[in-house]
């Protein structure tokens, strides 16, 4: 069976590895798939999210990394995946997957396969990730091995671009306070 596994990795954390680990035990060929949602700002660029997400599964031979902007049930259709699989944590998560699931299988005829996320990792999230790594915090028991550097440098380098923009626009920021 081949999968696509989607999302945002932004950044890639050890609970998507954990999941994409479970998923490659299972499945002949997982295609996993830095989803792109152009009404979404990402604090990474795609580039980076696709480089985090090879080096993290350098060591799986039936994972593939890639990059796609549209529905995921092109993207699966795209990549000839027999079924989507799509991580679910214990709150909030089953109820919007639920949804998707039937909408994905409404337009495509394609099956969502729903697995959980084991309670060791339920409580990391990307925005976790990024949080922490803004405020020079450690993350690296949340990001896979000897990613936790690249991830803080390119979060730091990306918040510079974005000052440096705004700053080439004419943008400039006073205080309230008056």
């Amino acid at each position: 069976m081949r999968v696509l596994f989607g999302g945002s990795f932004d950044p890639v954390t050890i609970g998507h590895m954990h999941l994409i680990r479970r998923i490659s035990a299972l499945a002949e060929h997982v295609v996993v798939a830095v989803m792109i949602n152009p009404g979404k700002k990402a604090a990474f660029s795609r580039e980076e999210r696709v480089a985090f997400l090879k080096e993290a599964c350098r060591e799986l031979g039936n994972v593939t990394v890639v990059s796609h902007t549209g529905l995921l049930v092109e993207c699966a259709k795209q990549y000839q995946a027999d079924a989507v699989v799509r991580g679910v944590r214990p709150l909030g998560d089953f109820e919007s997957e639920f949804h998707m699931a039937h909408i994905n299988k409404m337009l495509s005829g394609i099956e969502t396969i729903l697995l959980t996320a084991d309670d060791e990792y339920a409580y990391i999230s990307s925005s976790i990730v990024r949080e922490i790594a803004s405020f020079g915090g450690d993350i690296s028991k949340m990001v896979p091995p000897g990613l936790a550097g690249s991830i803080q440098a390119a979060l730091a380098n990306n918040k510079r671009e974005q000052t440096d923009n705004r700053e080439d626009a004419g943008e400039h920021f006073e205080g309230k306070g008056n």
